[in-house]
């Protein structure tokens, strides 16, 4: 079942059902680097509403890097998924998330150039990715963001396996998932075009949304 023809396609989709927070002063949108970026940025430009990102990194197995035991955000939070962790002894998670760490703080020097997160105190955070498999990176975000006292957490997600939505729903405010097939493999089984999205195309992303937002009088509808 191929539902979307790129991750821009998925974020004129999102942008749809999102439409009361057109122009909202209090939104803003983050995205979860990198396919999400792109998502994130049509959501941005359809929507009037500024783009950044939160920086969350899976913690992979060693020997099967694809398969999440949990994820390190940026704000150092970590999420264990209990199903997978309890495999993997404490010293090893430790090394992981260490090592994701650094991969952190080397997006944030990219991504923000030098910038810190912005304050979502009482805000509404749109919390955007290109899809959800296990939730372990999705979940470790809204973990994480709710330390920092937004008033609400939406999430914005064009893909996800039925169990996995059910989970998104109990911890944000409002979400809006488009699609929860029974059958799920992988995130690109739904897409015609799901092309790795490398450094160059986040930085790209994240400075057209925020030229387009500061330049660009809102239309609200």
């Amino acid at each position: 079942m191929v539902l979307f023809d790129d991750r821009r396609h998925a974020g004129i989709l999102l942008a749809k059902e999102l439409e009361a927070f057109r122009g909202n002063p209090a939104a803003v949108i983050l995205a979860l680097p990198r396919g999400g970026v792109v998502v994130g940025h049509e959501l941005s430009l359809a929507l009037h509403l500024p783009l950044d990102v939160f920086i969350t990194r899976k913690i992979g197995l060693p020997e099967c890097p694809e398969y999440a035991i949990g994820a390190v955000s940026e704000t150092g939070s970590v999420y264990l998924n209990p199903d997978a962790a309890g495999t993997v002894p404490r010293e090893d998670i430790a090394g992981l998330v260490e090592a994701q760490r650094h991969e952190i703080a080397r997006r944030q020097t990219l991504y923000r150039q030098g910038k810190p997160l912005p304050s979502l105190h009482n805000k509404t955070v749109i919390v955007v990715d290109d899809g959800i498999a296990t939730g372990s990176t999705f979940f470790a975000t809204i973990e994480a963001l709710r330390t920092l006292a937004p008033d609400r957490i939406i999430a914005a997600i064009p893909v996800s396996p039925p169990s996995t939505a059910a989970k998104v729903r109990a911890l944000v405010d409002h979400s809006v998932i488009l699609a929860t097939p029974e059958f799920f493999g992988a995130v690109g089984e739904f897409y015609v075009n799901f092309q790795q999205v490398e450094d160059e195309d986040v930085v790209r992303c994240l400075e057209q949304a925020e030229q387009v937002y500061r330049t660009r009088p809102c239309d609200v509808r």
